[in-house]
């Protein structure tokens, strides 16, 4: 790209965020590419992260069948970035969920939806961190005990802290690495063992041996329990949108890289849930527990030698998950603080003019989580619940943002970016909406543990005493009501001034 194409693009995305209520000045760079764009939602997105950590409870659950739900949940979640697509495009904003809420509906649906957000971001994180240490010893053939497997997630975190605090282009680098180890974990490892390690043939995706006849609900019951790996797998491509004031031209880039993600994201998972399903041998010995890692043994056999190599691929791709889960969770944080909405507003809003980051919003992002996974050496329950809300409280604010949008476009609002979806407008947000609801009931609905009723009704207590806290919060404190920037105003067309 030519350098006065450069200045006049620049000029135009200036101009843009100036008409939103933001001046661009010494804060972010727009540094970051369209394929670096991807690659932080891919790697948010993390067919690794979403696959591994919940394979072996799927199948369990409901056997063969089960990986017909990153399908069913790929299509849904397809129209919801369709949305979102169009609502970053007229707001590309960092922050994601919070500024667009707030520009869609008013004040106190941000407010809310960004607090839900960055307590579900939060547990995340900490999910993922936690998740990441048992690859991390298997590179050196170790097995970690709860102590060991605190202190390498918290080096995770640190690893990717420094990673954010080193600037957008950076932050590029580190998710573009992370796609390539991704790909490699998902797409050459699938591919390797659907050709050299099938173990059935395609028909037994159409067979659940059995497993899940007894559950409540019958099997319709145990496969929705099974869903949830595809609802895990697929969200980060609003990722996209959290840096949108880091890429040039985001209203044309963040939609169409948000589709890319899922593009390569959907493929990668697919293809990696799909062979490994049949490359398992038993599927009766997953069930019962008497396999409880069959990725693991699978890789094992199926790698040998090369078996550390390929848990450091993981490895760096799990880091990678939590880098990008960090950058989006800073700039939500500083999106928030900027417009006077958090505590300590002011510091959390500050930048490092060095690295044009902002150093105390990562900080936070990465001392929260940390807190999470220490925290479970004493209350292992307290780890569970932030894990679980994780999941809901990010489709929560998915359906916040799809709602305010729907109820927008009721009420006249007629999106101006340059990605729109014209007359397909109403039925894409409708679905999206149905999809999104659906999903969260799935998330909530109790299930037996064995635990007992308080350990099957964890996360509904969680999710509601989330949102009443911050609710209480923001009604005593009149949070929403800080900050001048705009509020409820959804209306089109935005007028950019044109470039000079």
């Amino acid at each position: 790209m030519a350098d006065h194409e450069i200045v006049a693009e620049h000029d135009e995305d200036a101009a843009h965020l100036a008409s939103l209520g933001y001046t661009y000045d010494t804060t972010f760079k727009r540094e970051m590419s369209f394929w670096g764009n991807v690659s932080l939602g891919f790697t948010y997105l993390s067919p690794i992260a979403g696959v591994y950590s919940m394979f072996a409870i799927s199948l369990g659950q409901a056997g063969p069948p089960m990986a017909w739900a990153l399908v069913i949940a790929l299509v849904g979640q397809f129209f919801v970035a369709l949305v979102f697509g169009e609502v970053v495009s007229n707001y590309p904003v960092a922050g994601g969920v919070y500024p667009w809420s707030r520009r869609l509906w008013g004040r106190k649906w941000a407010w809310m939806n960004g607090w839900i957000y960055v307590v579900a971001l939060v547990g995340t994180i900490a999910a993922v961190a936690y998740g990441a240490a048992p690859f991390v010893a298997s590179v050196f053939g170790g097995v970690l005990d709860a102590g060991g497997t605190v202190l390498v997630a918290l080096g995770t975190l640190v690893i990717a802290t420094v990673l954010n605090f080193m600037g957008t282009r950076v932050l590029s680098l580190a998710a573009t690495v992370g796609l390539i180890a991704e790909l490699i974990g998902s797409v050459v490892i699938g591919g390797y063992l659907l050709l050299f390690g099938r173990q059935h043939d395609w028909s037994v995706l159409f067979d659940n041996q059995g497993i899940g006849d007894d559950a409540a609900g019958g099997y319709l019951g145990a496969f929705a329990a099974a869903a949830l790996i595809g609802m895990f797998a697929y969200y980060g491509f609003e990722a996209n949108g959290d840096v949108a004031e880091e890429i040039r031209n985001p209203s044309s880039r963040v939609p169409k890289a948000m589709r890319m993600t899922l593009y390569i994201g959907g493929f990668a998972a697919n293809l990696l849930v799909f062979s490994l399903v049949l490359a398992v041998p038993d599927f009766a010995a997953v069930a019962s527990g008497e396999v409880a890692d069959p990725i693991g043994e699978l890789l094992h056999q199926a790698f040998g030698p090369i078996f550390p190599l390929v848990m450091l691929v993981i490895v760096v791709a799990f880091i990678s998950c939590i880098t990008s889960l960090q950058a989006a969770a800073s700039r939500l944080v500083y999106s928030m603080a900027r417009d006077g909405f958090l505590p300590g507003s002011k510091a959390l809003a500050k930048f490092n003019e060095r690295r044009h980051v902002p150093h105390n919003a990562l900080l936070t992002a990465g001392l929260f989580p940390a807190a999470v996974v220490a925290l479970s050496l004493l209350l292992e329950d307290a780890l569970t619940a932030m894990v679980g809300f994780g999941t809901v409280g990010i489709y929560v604010g998915f359906g916040m943002v799809v709602l305010a949008a729907l109820r927008a476009r009721i009420l006249g609002w007629q999106p101006a970016g340059k990605f729109r979806l014209g007359a397909w407008a109403y039925p894409v947000n409708i679905i999206a909406l149905v999809w999104g609801a659906v999903a969260v009931v799935n998330i909530l609905w109790p299930r037996p543990t064995g635990g007992g009723w308080a350990e099957d009704y964890l996360l509904i207590m969680t999710s509601i005493a989330v949102v009443a806290v911050g609710w209480i919060y923001m009604l005593a404190s009149k949070a929403y009501n800080r900050g001048e920037a705009p509020a409820g105003d959804a209306s089109g067309p935005i007028r950019v001034p044109a470039a000079r």
